[in-house]
């Protein structure tokens, strides 16, 4: 033999080696079938191997399993189109929260992936990206992935047409395209999957992705009562049934400031290639219109389109079953454009906003204030800049977003109200319905509306919160009315009860909705017992408030009761404990606003002393309580110091 030939294998072997040590999983992706603000569907396929366990936690633990605090096993395996599909179903998740896990198998370990949890507060904006039909031109479906990847939204609804032919093969390169859309960190963006007519069968939809249900239509609500979205099927009978859940449901949350809609055929497409949808008209867009649906999101016509806000209407002025309505209507955008092959924009009408045709997809921020529409062209995905989580609000350098000649954004209003500086349009019209005004001749343009005047009230205050975050302190409060941007917020601190003093002042945003957050910088190691915040708010349309949070150091007081213990220079807490009976042992630490931050548990442990210790070395600074569980009662308490506390 010679020594090439011994280099080379021995080459060969330290690759064999080396995959052997990872756990032979791919095709990634994340879904929800209930809360999005407590609950993830992760999934997977499973290449080979087996036993697969997923180990999760809000600490970043590596690729290191018995770093992770909580595991759970699959829910649910199911063969589908050539692939072993997994899927794990977390519950109990805190809102708004980043969770870090892997999956072990029998044959390794996966690498660490993440994913987040949306807020459950209606005070927080979401990002969302919609759009469809990705069929099978690779290189456009994957440039709109990767700019997925860039903005990172909370979530995208994907409105079917993901392949052209529903085979395993398409369906393989489909989920291998998908993983572009995780970041280079290894975060993933959850998907709200709708079917197509691409997807011969609702059980492609259901099995790959593990939809809430088989009929593949149902609603999940976002930030809180802020928004709810609506997947319809647009390949089963938009009558009957699916039209009786809409009805009673949308029934049901009329408490919802915002609704969402996403479904497959467009109802009116802007392409002569395809065919109206009456029966969507009827059973689906005459709902819209009566519960205030703000916003539909349609696909498979691969033409680009926007509308003005618009009703269903056989009424003078109409066209094609639907009048211009910018009091009550609903907005309707689309039409796919995922990377499916393009057609030709021949089909507008007089409600429509603009068309075109290229590859693109929505980007739509929701707030209470408004809901904000732009049309990202995808083509040119490696010009954009990347955001992050904290800044995924921000337009970055290089996006290519469509600037139509009146405009790059469309802002949908709270039914019935109009911005400030509101004016309708004067190349179209409509039949107004708060004046009941007819005009003859309905091609003739109608007068710029005067500006809307909005009674002004005093700005509100709510959510006003002080937390410890490391060292320092963190102080939150969201705003109503805050239109002025002469408000002020002082922040004022009291230490051991005594006068409180202005260390802070910020400047109102004057947006409307606001969201705050500073630091008291240092304030986190602070051993006083009484330490109180408040704000005071001024403003030039109501007199001086003010606002008190609770004292944030009240329950670091009161654990002083229970025995220090502090991580040795490896960071792990040692702890010590005895079991009169078998049972199983929960060892959880949670830190001064009760959230948990670490989680082990010790199944089916004898009668006996035990000595364990939990890794907390990527812990913050700061002091926790650690509490010892059996199935029957809590047999330990012990205050964990870290840090300069």
């Amino acid at each position: 033999m010679t020594i090439i030939t011994r280099i080379y294998i021995l080459f060969f072997l330290v690759l064999l080696g080396h995959n052997a040590a990872d756990a032979l999983t791919d095709k990634y992706r994340c879904m929800w079938r209930d809360d999005p603000s407590t609950t993830m569907v992760v999934g997977w396929n499973q290449v080979s191997g087996h036993s697969p366990v997923v180990y999760y936690d809000q600490i970043n633990g590596g690729t290191n399993p018995n770093a992770y605090g909580r595991f759970q096993k699959p829910d649910r395996a199911i063969q589908s189109k050539g692939m072993d599909n997994y899927f794990v179903r977390l519950t109990g998740l805190t809102p708004n929260t980043t969770y870090y896990f892997v999956i072990q198998d029998s044959e390794g370990v996966s690498r660490q992936m993440s994913f987040q949890t949306v807020p459950n507060d209606s005070y927080d904006r979401l990002s969302v990206i919609a759009g469809g039909d990705s069929r099978n031109y690779r290189e456009g479906r994957r440039n709109a992935n990767i700019l997925v990847a860039k903005l990172q939204p909370h979530f995208v609804l994907f409105g079917g047409d993901m392949t052209g032919g529903d085979t395993g093969k398409e369906w393989k390169d489909w989920f291998d395209d998908w993983q572009l859309t995780m970041t280079a960190e290894g975060k993933l963006t959850p998907i709200v999957a709708t079917r197509g007519n691409h997807e011969y069968s609702n059980n492609t939809i259901f099995t790959l992705f593990d939809t809430p249900n088989e009929s593949i239509y149902y609603a999940l609500n976002f930030g809180g009562d802020l928004l709810r979205v609506y997947t319809l099927n647009s390949l089963i009978a938009s009558g009957g049934e699916q039209r009786e859940w809409l009805h009673n449901d949308l029934g049901l949350n009329s408490h919802i400031q915002w609704k969402m809609a996403q479904y497959h055929f467009a109802t009116r497409p802007h392409t002569s290639k395809k065919s109206e949808r009456n029966d969507q008209l009827v059973n689906w867009s005459t709902l819209f219109y009566e519960y205030g649906v703000n916003l539909v999101v349609e696909s498979d016509a691969h033409t680009v389109k926007t509308t003005y806000p618009i009703r269903p209407s056989r009424g003078i002025g109409a066209q094609e079953g639907f009048i211009r309505d910018d009091d009550n209507g609903t907005v309707y955008v689309g039409e796919g454009c995922w990377g499916a092959p393009l057609r030709t924009n021949n089909d507008d009408k007089k409600w429509t906003r603009n068309s075109g045709s290229f590859n693109q997809f929505k980007w739509i921020f929701v707030s209470q204030n408004d809901i904000e529409v732009r049309t990202v062209k995808t083509d040119r995905a490696d010009h954009a800049a990347s955001l992050s989580e904290y800044d995924r609000f921000s337009i970055p350098a290089g996006l290519d977003i469509w600037n139509p000649s009146n405009g790059d954004v469309i802002n949908i209003y709270p039914r019935g109200t109009l911005p400030v500086t509101s004016t309708s349009p004067s190349t179209e019209s409509r039949k107004t319905r708060s004046s009941g005004v007819k005009k003859s001749g309905m091609s003739a343009s109608i007068k710029e509306s005067a500006p809307v005047r909005m009674k002004v009230s005093p700005v509100e205050v709510s959510g006003f919160s002080a937390k410890v975050s490391d060292a320092d302190i963190a102080i939150q409060w969201n705003t109503k009315n805050d239109f002025d941007r002469n408000t002020s917020y002082e922040i004022q601190r009291s230490v051991n009860n005594k006068e409180f003093q202005t260390f802070a002042k910020v400047n109102g945003e004057g947006s409307g909705t606001g969201k705050y957050t500073i630091f008291d910088r240092g304030y986190g190691y602070s051993k006083e017992e009484a330490l109180k915040y408040r704000i005071a708010v001024k403003s030039t349309y109501g007199q001086i408030k003010t606002f008190d949070a609770k004292e944030i150091n009240k329950k670091l007081v009161n654990w002083k009761k229970y025995e220090s213990i502090r991580p040795d220079s490896q960071g792990r807490v040692q702890i010590k404990y005895k079991l009169l009976e078998p049972s199983n042992v929960y060892i959880n630490i949670i830190d001064v606003q009760e959230k948990e931050v670490k989680a082990s548990n010790f199944p089916d442990q004898k009668i006996g002393n035990y000595r364990n210790s939990i890794d907390i070395s990527r812990v913050p600074n700061g002091s926790y309580l650690l509490t010892i569980k059996t199935d029957q009662k809590i047999i330990g308490q012990f205050r964990v110091e870290k840090g300069g506390v």
